[in-house]
């Protein structure tokens, strides 16, 4: 299963969607940028932090940031773990989406 992450293009103003792995931890979800500050959908986070998302059946809004690994080690570390159990991989910028439900 995929989450489907849609962000708002900070120069077009449209949405944009990618289909990306996630692992989840007290209720929030976690996506992994492989090409850190590079990728187009974390500057769009970086620019508005409301997206859209898809799992399975549940769409809801919610709010993403950029987890600072050196401020929140300790989240950082409990994701990876998360990412390298699940899917044997973990190398990247970490990206929490908290549902607004």
């Amino acid at each position: 299963m995929f989450l489907y992450l849609t962000t708002i293009g900070r120069r077009t103003g449209l949405p944009r969607e990618i289909e990306i792995w996630f692992t989840e931890r007290d209720g929030r979800f976690y996506v992994i940028a492989e090409h850190r500050q590079r990728a187009n959908w974390v500057r769009n986070i970086c620019a508005d932090q409301k997206v859209d998302v898809r799992v399975g059946d549940r769409r809801f809004a919610a709010r993403a940031r950029v987890v600072e690994e050196d401020r929140e080690l300790e989240l950082a570390q409990s994701v990876k773990a998360l990412s390298d159990a699940k899917y044997g991989w973990s190398d990247g910028l970490i990206v929490e989406i908290m549902p607004e439900d």
